[in-house]
């Protein structure tokens, strides 16, 4: 009676949390995102405190190109809602405008960049207007890797590889595009407030 008492039952393998490689990829490259823009402030943040900096009226084309990237963003989420509802129409759509949008904030950064020279505010020259163009053009890169991530998604819409049970590619892209928008969302409120 003794052993039986000893005995215990095998109920299987414990149930281990994981998470998709890409996802945990996707993420791992997000957090080094923060933290490359959060050294980027912080060292705005000293330079600015030393004095010698040059104070200019941001142009009001980032203005509209914030207003551009807002709403590449409901489109990516409208995407998203779309792909799990199979409903392929208005993914297609959907996604298209995300594409399109994402390219019309980048020709809106450029011509921020040309309005910002004709203000004679230059990448070489005070450091207010050097770490205004590594901001904009860091987060403009980034902005590019997300249009490319766009591409893959939107070919594999087309080839309709994304659906109600296939959903990753478009999370993945949905959460990176998200992320760029609140991304520029922080960084044109801090230029706001500290230039």
């Amino acid at each position: 009676m003794e052993n039986i008492q000893h005995l215990k039952v095998d109920k299987g393998p414990k149930e281990t949390l994981a998470m998709d490689p890409m996802k945990f990829i996707l993420w791992l490259f997000l957090v080094s995102i923060i933290m490359l823009f959060a050294s980027q402030t912080s060292a705005y943040l000293v330079r600015r405190a030393e004095g010698n900096w040059l104070e200019f009226e941001m142009p009001r084309i980032f203005w509209y190109s914030t207003a551009v990237l807002l709403v590449s963003s409901l489109a990516m989420q409208w995407a998203y809602f779309s792909a799990k509802k199979d409903d392929f129409k208005s993914l297609k759509i959907a996604i298209s405008i995300t594409f399109v949008l994402g390219l019309a904030f980048l020709w809106m950064q450029f011509e921020g960049w040309k309005q910002l020279v004709a203000m004679n505010v230059y990448f070489v020259g005070n450091p207010s207007g050097s770490f205004f163009y590594v901001f904009t053009g860091l987060h403009g890169f980034h902005i590019i890797s997300g249009i490319i991530v766009l591409i893959y998604a939107f070919r594999a819409v087309f080839k309709q590889k994304v659906h109600s049970k296939n959903l990753r590619q478009i999370q993945i892209c949905a959460t990176y595009w998200h992320f760029l928008d609140l991304l520029w969302l922080y960084l044109f409120v801090f230029l706001l407030t500290f230039n």
